[in-house]
This record gives C-alpha cells, structure tokens and sequence, in this order.
C-alpha cells in the first residue's frame, strides 16, 4: 500500500500496490521546475526484507517526489478469528533525489547511505536500513528544502533565456534506416530547435525494428525519456518523426511535458521568417492543415459529451465549433493561395511574353543560394547560417553573354524556399505557388553545400522533391557552393561524381564569371531541347 503526503502531513493519495503502480499521472502532478521537488513525499509498505528496487525509485525520480519511504513489514497475517492483520515494522528505507552536479546526502541530521548497493543512481540516494525511531527523527522539511536550495543553485548556473525552450531530443532509428542517416538527421533536427530558439539539453536515442503504434519507442523507453526530462529540466520535448494525434496524446500524458514533431518545428520556423503577405498566408494554411485533425484531445474544453444521463445537452461541442472554424479559415486560405498562384502565373506569362529566360536557384536549406544570388545580382536579400532564412521569392535580372552570338543578354534568376528531408506535405501542398517557381523556370541550377557532411544526401533529398513536382523541372546544371570550407579529397570526390558541375564560393565570389558561362550555356540547352 502507497499514501501519499503534501507537506502539510495531510494524505491526498491512497493506492493499493506497488509505487510503480500507484504512482500518480504526470498531468495530475502540480507544476514544477527543475529547481523544485513536487511537495508530495510517498510512504509505501513492503512485504520481503528487502530495499526499493528500481521501479520504485525510477517511480520517485518521474513523480519528482520529496522523498520515498519504504516500510519492510514482516510477521503479517490474518488472524483466525476477525480477520484482522498483524505483523511490525522490521525496518525502513529513505530515498529521495540528488542534484547532478552533487553526490552527497543533503540532510539536517546524518542517514547512513547504502555502501555498496546497485541502485545507487546519479538521480537519487538510497539509505542503508533505518529503525522506525531513526526514521522519526528525520526533519523532512528541512531535507527538502536543503535539497531545492541545491537544485536551485544548479538550475540557475544552467539557465537558458527564459524565451528559449529547453528541448530534449528523441531519435529512433528503425531497421530502413542507416547509422549515418540516423545521425545525420538528428544533427539536423538540433539545427532545427536552435534555428526555432530552442536550446538542446541532451538527445535520447533508441534503436527498434519498428515504431511501437501508441507511444513511438515504447513504455519502458518513456519513462526513461520522462525521467531524463525531469532531470535536465527540459520543458519540450522534440520527436525525430511525425507524430500521430494519439501518438502526442499517449507521451505528454506519460511525460507530463509538451511533445511535439519535427514538422511543428520546421512550420514553427517558417511561422517566424515569413515576411511578405504571400509567405504568411502559406505558413498559416500549412499550420491550419496541420492543426485540424489534432484537435480532439485538447483538454476537457475541447473534449466531445458523451452519451449517457446528463451528458446530453448543446447540440455542437466547443470542438466541433473550434473544427468548423478551422475548416472555414482553410478554405478562405486556400482561395487566397490559388489567387496568389494565379498572379505569379500571369507574371510568368509576361516574362516569358517578353522572351527572357528563366533560372530557379534551388537546394538544400541552408546551401547558400540567397548569398549567391546576392553575389550575383546585388539583391540585398537576407541571409544567414540558419535553416529556412528566408522563404519568400526573389527573382533578379542577371546579365550574361549569350552563348551562341557572344552578345550581352539578361535572364531572371529566382531565389526559392529551401528544401529539406522528408519535407512536409502540408508545406508542400501550402508552398505550391512558390514552388511553381520552379517547374516554371527554363532551367534549374541545383546548390549544393559542399561542406556540409551530408551532401550526397542532399543532393537526393532535392532530387527526390524535385520528381514529385506535377511538372517536370527543366535541365538543371549542379554548382557545388562552400569551396573554401572543404578538403582537396572532398573537392576530389565531387569532381569525380559531378564531372558536369561548377564549384564555386558564393561568400568568396570564386568562380562566378565561370559559372555565368556555364548559366549561359545552360539557358542555350534549354532553347535547343525546347523547354524555352
């Protein structure tokens, strides 16, 4: 049996079982940071001579209870006449949490610690056996707020910004994924949260065969997510995947903390860098797109009545209301979206009216192709080493010499939204006018940031994006950017891959007058196969 105690002496929780059993849900559990203890101490009796094993102290540390108490009873047994139980209490066991950086017991009068025990743990401290006379003794008050005192001097020596999220990362890496694409895309969701305003504490990982359907990774690897959560002080935590609205509900009960994906991440950032009208009104139908179908579950304000005797009552819930609403944005949304394509389509017209060649800059996030058209064009257009600098097109003439007659010549060079893997359909689906920037274009010239470790898979990231677009892109000519940043072997191994390809420093302005002559020819390819 398990009561639970505030600090008042008063029981607010009675269970029957053990204090992994018994413990009570995260949602329940009165707020907290990681600079205070929950203000709930648990007494559980035990029947075996024998300390907590690890469930119940795994239990105390997730509850971030004051302190667990264990009473061993032996000699219990039920009377032959009424019934009644009688044993004693052999002796006692106290645990409770420690700070990280702190391996000492934090007590107003002296505990003896267990000297050779496996349950010692970084997180928590485990006595040796107490009688219940050394167990009265105890001033729990004042090991409690020796304890906060501690872990309040530690918070603050690590407190981040206060508008910064403190993110925990999960990853689960699956039998179809590889160890480097694995790791690859966590660093690239940690580039993501820092990109958000995030501040990664630490990474989780786990290696499945397949994801579990209700929790992601599993009940024994949330708890030590939940665990590792309450022991950073993390108050996000960021799933490597997209999650499932049930998926979200099932963690965030069990952890107690906000969870989310990394789609919401990556619409977080568009949410923060579009500027121009066109780009607000895509991110707010890409997060309306997103939203609708998690809205069941938003609370008990957003809950649907049940059936039953005093259930019945309004006709329409606050989540058929909220749903009705949503739906009626997302049309009006989309409605501006195709007027916005419809613009772009008849601006494209009269470029293509006037005879002036096209050119899409696309790539990866981050490859360097608003710098690039800034080298070339003096655009002023802004950048930055961030994921998803900027997401509005910027089209720039560009005066090259014709190929064929050696005569001066102007085309359009658009600078476009950034790519990334597993680039979300809602963005997909929201981003279409900006996108068409690009199956309109007479050419492409595919970026390519050279420095970065992964870019052969970028490089099929951007081409795999590139074969879903409903109209087939024109001729693209590869230009591997970031030159003055790699190794000769790197420079090497690119060459010998992309014979075809230019390599150039858009920050440097090396080799620019070679790549307007291969832009040239590009555009006299695209004249001859007939894209223009």
């Amino acid at each position: 049996m398990c009561a639970y105690l505030n600090r008042r002496g008063q029981v607010i929780r009675v269970g029957v079982g053990t204090p992994r059993q018994t413990q009570i849900p995260p949602l329940e559990l009165p707020r907290y940071g990681a600079e205070r203890l929950s203000g709930i101490r648990c007494i559980a009796t035990h029947l075996k001579p024998e300390p907590p094993n690890e469930a119940a102290l795994t239990a105390m540390a997730m509850q971030r209870l004051d302190t667990l108490v264990v009473l061993n009873i032996t000699g219990t047994g039920f009377t032959r006449r009424g019934g009644g139980a009688a044993g004693y209490i052999k002796e006692a066991y106290l645990a409770h949490l420690i700070p990280q950086e702190s391996r000492t017991l934090i007590t107003s009068s002296a505990v003896p610690k267990v000297e050779s025990n496996n349950l010692q743990s970084p997180n928590w401290s485990l006595s040796t056996p107490l009688s219940i006379d050394d167990l009265a003794e105890q001033d729990f008050l004042d090991l409690v707020e020796n304890l906060e005192a501690e872990f309040r001097r530690e918070f603050v020596a690590q407190e981040v910004d206060a508008d910064h999220d403190r993110v925990l990362i999960v990853g689960v890496m699956t039998d179809d994924t590889t160890a480097q694409r694995f790791q690859d895309t966590l660093a690239e969701l940690a580039r993501l949260v820092d990109t958000a305003g995030g501040d990664v504490l630490q990474t989780v990982q786990q290696k499945r065969s397949r994801i579990h359907p209700q929790t992601v990774v599993g009940e024994g690897k949330v708890q030590e997510v939940a665990l590792t959560a309450q022991t950073i002080g993390a108050n996000l935590v960021v799933f490597d995947r997209d999650l499932s609205p049930a998926q979200v509900r099932n963690l965030e009960a069990q952890i107690g903390i906000r969870v989310v994906d990394r789609t919401e991440v990556i619409l977080d950032i568009f949410a923060q860098r579009a500027q121009s009208r066109a780009g607000k009104l895509q991110v707010e139908l890409a997060q309306l797109e997103y939203m609708q179908p998690r809205l069941t579950g938003r609370g008990r304000t957003m809950s649907r009545l049940g059936g039953g005797i005093g259930t019945r009552g309004p006709g329409e819930t606050k989540l058929e209301t909220e749903r009705r609403a949503i739906q009626q944005r997302i049309s009006r949304l989309q409605k501006e979206v195709n007027q916005l394509q419809a613009h772009r389509s008849r601006l494209r017209q009269r470029r293509q009216h006037q005879e002036v060649p096209s050119v899409a800059l696309v790539g990866y996030t981050n490859a360097g192709k608003s710098t690039l058209l800034n080298a070339l064009t003096n655009a002023e257009v802004y950048t930055a080493d961030q994921l998803f600098a900027t997401l509005d097109p910027t089209t720039r003439r560009l005066a090259i010499t014709n190929a064929v007659t050696n005569e001066p010549q102007e085309i359009l060079v658009t600078d476009t939204v950034g790519f990334i893997h597993e680039l979300p359909a809602s963005l997909m689906d929201a981003f279409r006018a900006t996108l068409e920037e690009v199956t309109e274009a007479d050419a492409l010239l595919h970026l390519v940031d050279l420095s970065h470790p992964a870019w052969l898979s970028h490089i099929r990231s951007v081409r795999e994006i590139l074969a879903q677009m409903p109209i087939t892109p024109g001729p693209a000519l590869v230009a591997f950017n970031k030159i003055d940043q790699v190794s000769s072997e790197t420079l090497a191994l690119a060459r010998e891959e992309f014979p075809l390809a230019v390599f150039i420093s858009a920050s440097q302005r090396l080799g620019l007058e070679t790549l307007r002559q291969r832009l040239a020819q590009l555009i006299q390819y695209a004249v001859n196969s007939g894209k223009y």
